[in-house]
């Protein structure tokens, strides 16, 4: 697959020959559901565990007799309604994390950035190099008609477009290693630099 290389100033840069065993691959939504699904299960942050009456230190003698005593008839100081005691219904430790296998995790990052580049939405730039100001970046993007866009760099992103790029809530920069589904398909627009066409190539044919 061949695409244009494109630059900030919405000028031409050349061509790029993109693999199609990464950027042409079918897509099928039941892969790109389970990847998704499983990367936002691991964001998921569990409660901290309470403790219960199980798991509260204090003694499990009978305090006080069965009858006579004027009062109800525990049988230790575990019980709920005491001060020390333990949490009735407490929260509990969950596991979020689900697994799912690496070729399905790869499986799915080829099918979303194969979704970009069917549906005409991925471009690629020869580099981030711009003047680190925000008003000149959001205007350069206003020009390239570039709505919610997520922008991915090489090893670590340009300094300068992640000064320029930091207040602008519809831009959203990542460095190649963390390309992921959910925030693919969550875009409108997906912008590769050479350098992360590069890296994610290699990351698959590794």
């Amino acid at each position: 697959m061949k695409i244009k290389v494109q630059t900030l100033d919405a000028t031409g840069n050349g061509d790029i020959e993109l693999n199609d065993a990464v950027f042409a691959v079918e897509p099928r939504a039941d892969v790109l559901h389970r990847v998704v699904t499983w990367q936002l299960e691991k964001r998921r942050a569990t409660a901290r565990g309470t403790r219960e009456r199980s798991d509260v230190a204090r003694t499990g003698k009978k305090f006080g007799r069965q009858k006579g005593g004027g009062t109800a008839r525990h049988g230790d100081r575990r019980a709920p309604v005491f001060i020390g005691g333990g949490k009735a219904h407490g929260a509990r430790v969950r596991d979020f994390n689900p697994s799912l296998n690496k070729k399905i995790r790869a499986l799915g990052l080829k099918m979303a950035l194969s979704t970009h580049a069917k549906a005409g939405s991925l471009v690629v730039m020869d580099n981030l190099t711009i003047d680190a100001k925000t008003s000149a970046l959001k205007g350069s993007f206003e020009k390239l008609g570039f709505g919610r866009t997520l922008v991915i760099d090489g090893d670590t992103v340009e300094t300068s477009f992640a000064l320029a790029a930091g207040n602008l809530h519809q831009i959203n920069v990542l460095p190649a290693i963390g390309a992921n589904v959910y925030d693919i398909l969550k875009s409108d627009t997906l912008v590769l630099t050479r350098a992360a066409v590069e890296k994610l190539e290699a990351r698959f044919n590794g």
